[in-house]
């Protein structure tokens, strides 16, 4: 099954916009880091408890300049992705755990790059 993510509509716009206007690149990658920090415990609340506990174990945190991102799985735990989208074909139905985690902090989450974009916007000249 191929591995699939949930975007932000207009992440790659947003990047695009804070690096023209300026904004310290490194910088962002922390602030995607707090983001992803800050739906992490929502995520690891909704993530199904099995009888190992492995696949609630695997919900970590990553960043790049790009994006904050929220990862489950790892090899020992390749049914990460299945359990959250779902198989059809077998029956499985999603769960979307990560998925309502990140819409549910949403909230909590955009005022990080809301005030990132104003300290950003501080230093355009003219702005």
């Amino acid at each position: 099954m191929a591995a699939k993510a949930a975007y932000v509509v207009g992440q790659k716009r947003f990047v695009q916009t804070m690096r023209k206007a300026g904004a310290d690149m490194k910088e962002l990658k922390d602030v995607n880091r707090q983001a992803a920090n800050i739906a992490l415990p929502a995520v690891r609340t909704l993530t199904p408890r099995g009888k190992s506990g492995k696949l609630a174990a695997s919900i970590r945190v990553g960043a790049t300049q790009k994006a904050g991102v929220i990862r489950a799985g790892r090899k020992s735990v390749p049914y990460a992705g299945v359990i959250n989208y779902g198989w059809p074909k077998r029956g499985i139905k999603p769960r979307l755990f990560v998925n309502q985690g990140v819409a549910g902090t949403e909230g909590a989450w955009r005022r990080v790059y809301k005030q990132f974009i104003d300290k950003t916007m501080g230093k355009v000249k003219g702005a």
